[in-house]
């Protein structure tokens, strides 16, 4: 071994038993002390990798940024866990009382392993700040924290969750109330978190309160969340509708089933098996509606149930998934049932707000499908496009809606300025039901959309990797090399969002427009994602349609374009 190399074993260990001795947490103490162990015991296979294992886990800090907190769970300052919690409430406790002064912080958490762990961790050290918190009442889903934070006029809210992310993961998400209305945090805001983090001493100097917190009741935050939740759909609309149901072993039942029965809907059929909250997700691989096989239990009560809708949610229930039945799909792993894609759901919820007769500002993102902006030009409201995330999607002014193709849609903002898989699971009901009390369905309206504004099909490569550099070489590779030309289209502009414009803030991302016979639009965005190791590139074209009998051909016509772009976009990038 080198000098070098044994200096630099030396500082590893130090920093390992510096953080161990301030370790808060009797698991990862356990956990980091076993790590040593292993690291010192000598030369073996053990030994290396434990030296890797520490190694990784020292190589810096997890960051705080826009998304604030998440990763997976351990002990060391790259992992989720509670001394890196216990900095990071500090942190947003001291930027607080810095901007605002002091406040009450109102604090929701998932059924994530150590959630509440983290969530009363927060209310003590807010506490011993001389701040106010108030815990929500139990593991709940994000949209009601976020509703909370308007309600009860909250300098902050934060959410431990992990969303859909795997088991192993958690997560810890800031909203800023005030004048930030209840939206979850922006630059600059999440850098003057991070500095104050940074900060931070040691955690021996960070008083934690062992009382003093409130602990709302149902009556104090869901309640009102639910009285609210209703009022999205019309007293007087069709509510005959049979929905199967799955919260994706995630916090949303409860809440869902209420809402459900406030606004006079018939209940759902839950899927059992995914009905109560379960933080190993045992039947799922990961625990999100759009991964492959997360839905076949759904589908198969479905089969069995027969119903008008599956619909289901994300762990942390702020997303939405809608199946549709479909006769093409019969005999294959959905028995008969085709979940929409994250923008047909959109422009669903548009349309029918157009049709309630919505006022105010439609929003999407770049990546979402541009059919959003063509359904707000026909009604007369105004449109905007922002960077991926409600983050920016809540900051549009005069919203009236947003949405996100993946799954996340923001349909009574003055409420919740999030998205909220549980209000757009009424609103979409509401639609169901109305259309069926006139014989029509969701592909019916569908048709509608594309025979008025022509097909937009939609569609995304994403490569999970384990290696993050992977995503950075494809970057670089598309950055020195751009495309000219893609399934045949030709790229009209290839621009860097890197450089940020007048209209956009800089991100790490790549926009192509591309144009060609056959199309009157198509568009390429790749992206690395914010919240896992993946890198995801999404597709559009928009096919002409001069007549509902020219639909068939058009959706043949941009599924052969789709796959078309997958492989040379793959093919560019290197993947």
């Amino acid at each position: 071994m080198t000098a070098h190399q044994a200096k630099a074993d030396g500082d590893l260990l130090t920093r390992a038993r510096t953080w161990l001795a301030e370790d808060p947490d009797p698991e990862t103490r356990e956990e980091l002390s076993n790590l040593l162990a292993a690291a010192e015991r000598g030369p073996g296979e053990s030994s290396a990798a434990a030296w890797s294992e520490l190694a990784e886990r020292f190589s810096g800090t997890l960051q705080f940024g826009t998304a604030g907190l998440r990763g997976e769970m351990g002990a060391g300052p790259m992992r989720m866990n509670r001394a890196v919690v216990i900095r990071a409430a500090m942190g947003l406790a001291s930027y607080l009382k810095r901007e605002s002064g002091n406040g009450l912080v109102v604090i929701g958490y998932d059924a994530r392993h150590n959630s509440e762990a983290f969530a009363r961790d927060t209310a003590a050290v807010m506490i011993g700040q001389g701040l106010k918190a108030a815990l929500l009442p139990g593991p709940l889903p994000t949209p009601v924290l976020a509703y909370a934070v308007r309600h009860f006029g909250a300098a902050a809210g934060v959410a431990v969750t992990a969303s859909h992310n795997p088991p192993r993961d958690n997560g810890y998400k800031v909203y800023l109330g005030g004048s930030f209305g209840g939206s979850q945090i922006v630059p600059p805001h999440d850098a003057g978190i991070a500095a104050e983090i940074e900060a931070v001493g040691t955690l021996d100097e960070i008083p934690l309160a062992v009382e003093g917190w409130d602990v709302l009741s149902e009556a104090e935050a869901l309640e009102p969340y639910l009285a609210r939740a209703a009022t999205v759909v019309d007293e007087h609309a069709p509510r005959d509708l049979a929905v199967v149901y799955t919260p994706m072993h995630g916090v949303g039942r409860g809440t869902f089933l209420a809402a459900f029965e406030r606004a006079g809907f018939p209940a759902p059929v839950v899927v059992a098996a995914q009905g109560d909250p379960d933080p190993a997700f045992p039947t799922v691989s990961f625990p999100n509606p759009e991964e492959p096989g997360a839905m076949d239990l759904a589908f198969a009560a479905a089969a069995e149930h027969q119903p008008d809708l599956v619909i289901a949610n994300d762990p942390d229930a702020d997303r939405l998934a809608v199946a549709v039945h479909d006769p093409s799909a019969a005999g294959g792993a959905d028995s008969g049932w085709r979940m929409l894609r994250g923008d047909e759901v959109g422009a669903l919820l548009a349309a029918h707000l157009v049709a309630k007769g919505a006022k105010g500002t439609f929003a999407t993102t770049i990546v979402s499908s541009s059919l959003l902006g063509r359904i707000a030009a026909a009604a007369g409201l105004g449109y905007e496009e922002t960077l991926t995330g409600f983050k920016w999607l809540s900051r549009v002014d005069d919203l009236r809606y947003g949405f996100e193709e993946a799954l996340g849609y923001c349909v009574d903002p003055d409420a919740v300025r999030d998205k909220d898989g549980v209000t757009a699971a009424l609103l979409m009901a509401e639609l169901a039901a109305t259309l069926k009390s006139q014989g029509r369905t969701l592909q019916d309206l569908l048709d509608d959309l594309a025979a008025t504004h022509g097909l937009h099909a939609t569609d995304q490569l994403s490569v999970r990797v384990a290696d993050l550099r992977v995503i950075s070489d494809a970057m670089a590779r598309l950055r020195e090399h751009p495309p000219t030309r893609l399934a045949g289209l030709h790229v009209d502009s290839a621009e860097d969002l890197e450089a940020g414009s007048e209209a956009l803030p800089p991100t790490d991302g790549l926009r192509y427009h591309l144009s060609g016979e056959g199309v009157t639009g198509a568009r390429v965005v790749v992206r690395p994602s914010g919240t896992e190791p993946k890198l995801k590139c999404y597709l559009e074209v928009v096919v002409p349609v001069d007549s509902r009998a020219e639909l068939g051909a058009a959706r043949e016509r941009a599924a052969s374009l789709l796959a078309a772009l997958k492989t040379d976009l793959g093919t560019a990038a290197g993947l």
